[in-house]
């Protein structure tokens, strides 16, 4: 079992990696770059040479290819000695055209595109656009950078190796106040000195690695980090896990101390508290009230994350598919061409048949007229919003198991152990339940770890419809928004939790029935 466990596991790890490859060759290979800027207001409002400019930026954030500007290039210059700081604005002051270059501009231009060149960059010179012969059109200012196309396999293994960080106490460069270090104590500041263990760094990104709340899981920890990628429209600046797993609403104040005594009320979670650098110089409200620069706090609010509300109603409608769909299909084999039977399989089919958007806007409408909540409100405190959302996705799994259960337990029912039973003098409920339903319900096993973690990911058109802000329409989001960060770490999500679930699966199915080994045994 170990053998095989571990097999699935590097199997898996390999799928999940080709996943990734596959999504990253049609984003970045086969798909337009330009359309990134479809929805991008800032894009249009932009024109000539400065519009270019912003688009190979814009490149390099997306992850398209690597980008240098010239200036950056001076700056290089200056730090290495080959240039003074007095020649940094003459070295800058690009002509107009390469003739109206000064000697000192020629040189520099003539270094950067050698250098640039002999790494396989191309070198972009933008001349000037003039409105007139004496002025310059709206972004036309002359530029001059070098691009390079990001290879796929340096993009791929990037991404996988900085999956994974960890804080360590060097994770800041510069000065600090105090010293570099890890401090543990059981009475958390946070809590006015309270009992409440937690370890403090200095010189950590994060100023509380470990510490403890009362909200579940009640002990949270930021010393190891999930990065699945930037967002740049649906969330932008925002890592993919982070915007998956980070509370959404209003936010809840509540009387906070803050380091330096001061007290307020305020949406602050100082537990979250990150360095910035230089920020308390820079602001008074943060000289009021913190004595180091971790200084950037989120907040908290009021409603789930979007996994959170994805999970609550997925895991709702899971249980209710089998509460409603197992019974129904044992009942329905029992009474084979019963009109129980018949009116089971008229369910089954205007499942399989009718598209799920027809139905689901069907009960949506139906409970509608009933009075249930049509959409999702993350302030309201009714949870019959719940119940919609929770029916639709039930239909089609109440729907699977019943078809499933029914054919497996009749195909059982004919089985040769069945009439030999029979013939022993067990009743037909003895034989129903000791036999027929225990052989039956196996392969059905195989899919509840996959139904349980397909909860965290959502359902896509159930929650469009109902308006639910979990993760289900955040990969549609980016897709049609162009936002390559998160269609790669969405996707990589959802193939650690397919394969996840299909270990799971499998484990679990010869934990119920012990005839079946994953083993290899010699003979």
């Amino acid at each position: 079992m170990e053998k095989y466990l571990l097999r699935r596991v590097l199997h898996g790890i390999i799928s999940v990696i080709v996943v990734v490859m596959l999504v990253m060759i049609l984003i970045y290979s086969m798909l337009n770059r330009n359309l990134v800027f479809a929805a991008d207001s800032t894009f249009s409002k932009l024109q000539n040479n400065q519009k270019t400019v912003y688009k190979y930026r814009k490149w390099q954030e997306y992850g398209y290819l690597y980008y240098a500007t010239y200036a950056d290039f001076v700056s290089g210059m200056i730090r290495t000695g080959e240039l003074t700081e007095e020649e940094r604005s003459e070295a800058n002051a690009l002509g107009v055209k390469p003739e109206k270059d000064s000697d000192l501009v020629a040189e520099c231009v003539e270094k950067f595109t050698q250098t640039y060149e002999s790494q396989g960059y191309h070198v972009v010179r933008l001349d000037a656009v003039m409105a007139n012969r004496r002025k310059q059109a709206t972004g036309g200012q002359q530029q001059l950078f070098a691009y390079k196309d990001r290879p796929l396999f340096n993009r791929l293994i990037s991404y996988i190796t900085g999956l994974f960080t960890v804080d360590t106490t060097h994770a800041i460069e510069g000065e600090l106040v105090g010293e570099r270090g890890l401090t543990f104590t059981l009475h958390d500041p946070v809590y006015g000195g309270k009992f409440s263990p937690a370890i403090i760094g200095n010189g950590t990104k994060h100023k509380y690695l470990l510490y403890f709340d009362n909200k579940f899981p009640f002990i949270h920890q930021n010393l190891f980090k999930i990065n699945l990628g930037v967002s740049y429209t649906v969330n932008a600046g925002v890592d993919v896990w982070d915007t998956m797993t980070k509370p959404q609403g209003s936010y809840v104040t509540s009387m906070i101390t803050f380091p330096t005594g001061l007290t307020e009320m305020s949406a602050d979670d100082l537990h979250s508290a990150v360095y910035v650098p230089g920020s308390r110089e820079s602001s008074q409200v943060f000289m009021d009230r913190f004595t180091d620069d971790y200084t950037g706090v989120a907040t908290v609010k009021s409603g789930r994350s979007k996994m959170g509300y994805s999970f609550v109603i997925g895991i709702l409608a899971v249980l209710l598919s089998y509460v409603i769909g197992v019974p129904m299909g044992i009942a329905m084999a029992r009474k084979k061409d019963k009109w129980l039977d018949k009116a089971g399989t008229i369910y089954i089919i205007f499942i399989i048949a009718v598209p799920s958007l027809a139905y689901i806007f069907l009960f949506r409408a139906i409970g509608g007229k009933a009075g249930l909540p049509m959409t999702f409100n993350m302030e309201s405190a009714s949870k019959l919003m719940y119940v919609l959302p929770i029916i639709s996705l039930a239909l089609p799994s109440i729907g699977n198991l019943m078809k499933w259960l029914r054919r497996y337990m009749i195909d059982q029912m004919n089985s040769d152990y069945v009439k030999f039973a029979r013939s022993g003098g067990l009743s037909e409920r003895e034989i129903f339940s000791k036999h027929i339903f225990k052989n039956a319900v196996i392969p059905l096993v195989h899919g509840i770890p996959a139904s349980v973690l397909g909860a965290m990911v959502g359902a896509i058109i159930t929650e469009r419809v109902y308006v639910v802000p979990g993760a289900g329409n955040m990969l549609t989001t980016a897709i049609n928004r162009y936002d390559n960060g998160a269609i790669v770490g969405v996707t990589l999500f959802y193939a650690v939790l397919s394969v996840v679930s299909i270990i799971l699966g499998d484990v679990l199915m010869s934990m119920v029935d012990p005839r079946i080994s994953f083993s290899s045994k010699d003979r």
